[in-house]
């Protein structure tokens, strides 16, 4: 796991995003001290329209007024 310098890392940031793409670890480090590690960032993945039909039910209570002391709870005193 190669340990870089900040300034270090402000030269060859674009080299360093490369290798942690290519699956290394870098960590970055202010004077002898580690403090940050690049990692590569998980995509969130495509949503789609609709994914959850038929998985998500709401009955009919859904749509009934809120008991009085469950009102209170969200409006406050």
């Amino acid at each position: 796991m190669p340990t870089v310098t900040v300034h270090e890392a402000k030269t060859n940031l674009s080299r360093l995003i490369a290798d942690v793409l290519a699956g290394h670890d870098v960590v970055i480090a202010r004077g002898a001290t580690p403090v940050v590690r690049l990692v590569p960032v998980t995509p969130l993945g495509k949503r789609r329209f609709g994914a959850l039909k038929g998985k998500v039910t709401i009955d009919a209570q859904f749509h009934e007024p809120l008991p009085d002391s469950e009102l209170q709870s969200w409006e406050g005193p």
